[in-house]
């Protein structure tokens, strides 16, 4: 099993989280792994600017994956009124499934029980990824039928298919 570390990103860490999102949310580098979304989006997941105010912003972490002192992954965990919500969970593409994913999943559960002592988390996931939506719901994430509006960011992404939507997924401890 491999020897992994979970700690909180700072300022310093923002640059090399935003290319890691990236690798694992959109362009051909997250064609290695399974959680690639470059077929239903072109253009980044994120950038700098948005991962330093995460990192900045009330009631709002990015927990880090490390082995050895490399980033091998990251989640963002927000607290939004008492529940907590789970976003941009990215392991290094290469790396993907070797159950990296798990545990940082499993890592930020337990860190934001523990500094928001709050039972339900919620995450919003494209449906049409159900290999993702069945690795949450293995996690013990369930389906709530709830389904939003896929967000605008045009200086970021642009939509390759017109049905894009979210779904909300919630777990409760």
């Amino acid at each position: 099993m491999l020897e992994l570390t979970f700690c909180r990103a700072t300022p310093a860490d923002a640059e090399q989280l935003a290319e890691l999102i990236n690798s694992a949310y959109r362009g051909e580098s997250s064609r290695q792994g399974w959680t690639t979304e470059a077929d239903l989006l072109d253009g980044r997941r994120t950038d700098m600017a948005d991962i330093l105010d995460l990192i900045a912003g009330a009631g709002s972490m990015i927990l880090l994956c490390r082995r050895q002192g490399d980033l091998l992954g990251s989640v963002h965990l927000q607290k939004v009124e008492q529940q907590v919500h789970i976003g941009m969970l990215a392991v290094r593409p290469t790396l993907q499934n070797q159950g990296i994913g798990k545990r940082l999943l499993a890592a930020a559960e337990i860190e934001a029980r523990q500094e928001w002592q709050l039972q339900r988390f919620v995450m919003a996931v494209i449906p049409h990824r159900t290999e993702l939506v069945a690795f949450y719901e293995r996690r013990g994430y369930q389906r709530t039928g709830v389904i939003k509006v896929f967000p605008l960011h045009p200086a970021l992404w642009q939509p390759k298919v017109s049905d894009l939507c979210l779904e909300i997924l919630e777990k409760l401890f």
